[in-house]
């Protein structure tokens, strides 16, 4: 395993996205649990982007324009209904002592289409592993799953990071009305900002 390939990974998973902003409002909302769950849930989108790029698949985004339209626009619209969900406390920052707590399955759900849906995850393999895996290499199938669950392993423990911490602050924010509405607005805002950057991007 070598040092480049790690150094850009960490590099590549700390850079706030959106699953990493999903996490961080799953532990500011339901605590440490549902921050553990969200984490999962945005490592295991990454699934689908690694064996659609190891199998190929991911070529076709990267040359179908009408494919990479159709998949980059249904991340958008799932972007905005989070943003929308969020205002209306139905969403990621949902805090009401009466309603009952949002499922794990529903947490790992959610996380996982936010991951699904971003076909720039496909083309980022695609670009991604072949840099580290030689055309020689003997194995090379089993090189690149290896370092995809490496890629995997680095994501969760720093999602779990953020929401671990978002989770312990967690008591300081939901006591104050006016910072869960401030808070709520500011996730709202950036998953939309998320949204039309994801938009704007280009194969």
């Amino acid at each position: 395993m070598s040092i480049e390939f790690l150094v850009t990974t960490l590099i590549v998973v700390v850079s706030p996205g959106t699953g990493a902003l999903y996490t961080i409002a799953a532990g500011l909302s339901r605590g440490h649990r549902a921050s553990l769950w969200a984490a999962l849930g945005c490592t295991l989108g990454i699934v689908p982007h690694m064996l659609a790029a190891i199998t190929g698949l991911a070529a076709i985004l990267h040359t179908s324009a009408l494919a990479f339209e159709i998949i980059k626009y249904l991340g958008v619209a799932y972007l905005l209904y989070m943003a929308w969900a969020t205002l209306r406390e139905s969403g990621a920052l949902s805090v009401e002592a009466d309603r009952e707590p949002k499922s794990a399955g529903k947490v790992i759900v959610e996380s996982v289409l936010i991951n699904i849906l971003n076909p720039k995850l496909s083309i980022f393999f695609f670009a991604f592993l072949p840099q580290f895996v030689p055309a020689a290499t003997p194995n090379a199938l089993m090189r690149m799953l290896e370092l995809s669950g490496v890629f995997m392993a680095m994501t969760f423990v720093v999602f779990a990071a953020y929401g671990l911490f978002a989770a312990a602050i967690r008591g300081h924010v939901i006591s104050r009305p006016a910072i869960m509405v401030w808070m709520r607005r500011t996730f709202a805002g950036a998953f939309v900002l998320l949204g039309a950057r994801l938009a704007l991007t280009e194969r």
